[in-house]
């Protein structure tokens, strides 16, 4: 098991030895060992005891929790790693433009190029949409071509901006009218494909943050994405080339009819999963994650190794994140 996804109301969750056990009023209806689990979901009028929490810490487990209507999450996070050094390199190379800049020109490349990939794709799944996709599908390779001749963050912002918003449109033209995806939109998604999307880079980005945080770097420090209070502005960064992903999985879902429009609830507030949705969601969600989190795991052990060329400072193991120093 590599994930345990709580949401169920009325649930309290007691430790017991090296096991979480589960009551509902006051009858225990399982077990669950904790020697297996990487991180914790919760969601939903849950218990916890402060004795889980104090254990999941000492085994190094992320709990995310997922709270209101738009799911937004609160991290609590395990001992961090002890290199201290490493955040101090990564708090002097966010001052350095230079590195900053040629960090970014990588995410926003990486970015584009799985876009593209994911609109090659889908134009060979949607004949009706071909010339649309298509046309989008050249414009990205060429402003994929400027990329390096932006001069700072503010200009390859707008050059991302720019490809998001024909990349989107692209999607528009393959996803079926009956989900009424126009485009992206959120706080609150309006339509389906919106609300998977969202849901999608809040799993992403909280997982980053917590392999971010048992790597030694601070997740609010980025690179390409600045200072802003209450952002992690560095699992911002790493998520970037990771979103075409998320579409993809998205997108499957209802083209291989795990998902349909009825199973979400749409209202003035916004277009939300409802709980039989949710159930599947999390279960798919699951088995897609191994792939996120190994890329996640790679664009960490990137990252330190271009801090250690470029500061000397970082002693960098290349190996999976997985183990146990990390």
């Amino acid at each position: 098991m590599a994930s345990l996804y709580v949401d169920r109301r009325g649930v309290e969750m007691r430790l017991d030895g090296g096991a979480i056990v589960f009551y509902e009023k006051a009858e225990r209806v399982g077990t669950v060992p904790i020697a297996p689990i990487e991180r914790v979901f919760l969601r939903g009028d849950v218990l916890l005891h402060a004795s889980v929490l104090g254990r999941l810490g000492e085994h190094g487990i992320g709990v995310i929790v997922l709270s209101g209507r738009r799911a937004d999450p609160t991290l609590m996070l395990p001992r961090a790693h002890n290199d201290a050094e490493r955040r101090v390199s990564q708090y002097r190379l966010s001052q350095d433009a230079g590195f900053c800049l040629e960090f970014a020109r990588q995410l926003v490349g990486a970015k584009l190029a799985g876009s593209e990939m994911l609109l090659e794709e889908l134009r060979e799944k949607n004949r009706r949409a071909w010339y649309a996709i298509g046309k989008v599908k050249e414009q990205l390779g060429q402003l994929a071509k400027h990329i390096h001749m932006q001069p700072g963050l503010a200009a390859l912002r707008g050059l991302e901006g720019r490809a998001a918003a024909s990349y989107f449109s692209a999607l528009a033209a393959y996803m079926p009218d009956s989900l009424g995806f126009t485009g992206r939109n959120r706080r609150p998604p309006r339509d389906p494909l919106n609300a998977l999307l969202s849901l999608g880079y809040t799993m992403l980005h909280s997982e980053t943050v917590v392999e971010l945080h048992g790597a030694g770097l601070d997740p609010q420090i980025g690179f390409y994405h600045g200072l802003h209070f209450g952002r992690a502005s560095l699992a911002s960064d790493l998520i970037e080339p990771l979103r075409p992903l998320v579409d993809r999985f998205s997108i499957g879902l209802f083209s291989e009819g795990h998902l349909r429009r009825e199973s979400f609830s749409i209202t003035e507030q916004g277009c939300l999963l409802g709980k039989a949705g949710r159930v599947a969601y999390y279960q798919l969600y699951e088995a897609a994650a191994e792939d996120f989190r190994r890329r996640i795991r790679e664009s960490i052990a990137d990252l330190l190794g271009l801090m250690k060329e470029k500061t000397g400072k970082i002693d960098v193991v290349a190996r999976d994140l997985s183990d146990e120093e990390f």
